[in-house]
């Protein structure tokens, strides 16, 4: 008798057991995206990371992602210091596989896209391409807020050399001393360019952001050489 009672207790406490577990929350793991499906045939499109795809199905060109890594759109490393052949080779093949020209006898929507990637190669390669706008790029990429020409205030030596080469500049009447001016500031951004490449090289992010601060004084000395230089 006793020994069927404790049988039947013990059955007891197993089925309570059973049951506590079966309330237990289990720990799931967030629901993986749905695969992205093409917007022509509907057949599901492997995810390319906003780089620009074809539908393997209907080859159909798909449209550009929202924010995507203009380094890796054009296959370069993300750093400052740039391979500007690869990054030119690179242009070049997308343009030549996404040019609104190659689209003209596609769908409207497909037009739209190749216009869509077309521009946003242009931007990639012109933003990448250039010093200046690389490094404030990079930045960006890095969370870092880019700093004003405000924030150079407080190097005078430099704004008085800025000064001068503008005094420089607005005095230049001839030819030859507009070329030794635009000399000038090519050795100067130059020199800039160097210092923005160590300063990103050893991660000091915030020495970045003060020269490329003033690399934009000098491009904006450029901006004025080029007026200058322009026939009236």
């Amino acid at each position: 008798m006793q020994a069927a009672l404790r049988q039947h207790l013990g059955g007891a406490r197993w089925a309570l057991r059973v049951s506590e577990a079966a309330l237990r929350p289990r720990c799931v793991g967030p629901a993986s995206p749905p695969a992205p499906r093409c917007w022509s045939c509907g057949g599901p499109v492997p995810g390319a990371a906003g780089l620009p795809h074809f539908c393997p199905g209907c080859r159909a060109l798909q449209p550009p992602g929202p924010r995507p890594d203009l380094f890796r759109l054009m296959d370069c490393d993300r750093s400052f210091r740039l391979d500007v052949q690869r990054l030119q080779r690179r242009f070049r093949s997308l343009q030549r596989a996404l040019h609104p020209d190659r689209f003209g006898q596609r769908p409207p929507k497909e037009q739209h896209y190749s216009e869509q990637h077309s521009s946003l190669v242009n931007k990639a390669y012109q933003t990448l391409l250039n010093p200046l706008s690389r490094g404030l790029y990079l930045l960006e990429l890095n969370g870092v807020e880019p700093a004003q020409e405000t924030d150079c205030d407080a190097d005078s030596e430099f704004l008085t050399e800025i000064m001068e080469i503008n005094e420089k500049l607005a005095e230049s009447k001839n030819e030859d001393s507009l070329e030794e001016t635009e000399t000038l500031i090519k050795v100067k951004r130059e020199e800039l360019t160097k210092e923005v490449t160590a300063a990103f090289e050893r991660d000091d992010l915030q020495e970045a952001k003060q020269l490329l601060a003033k690399m934009k004084y000098f491009a904006n000395l450029e901006d004025k050489l080029k007026n200058k230089k322009m026939p009236s």
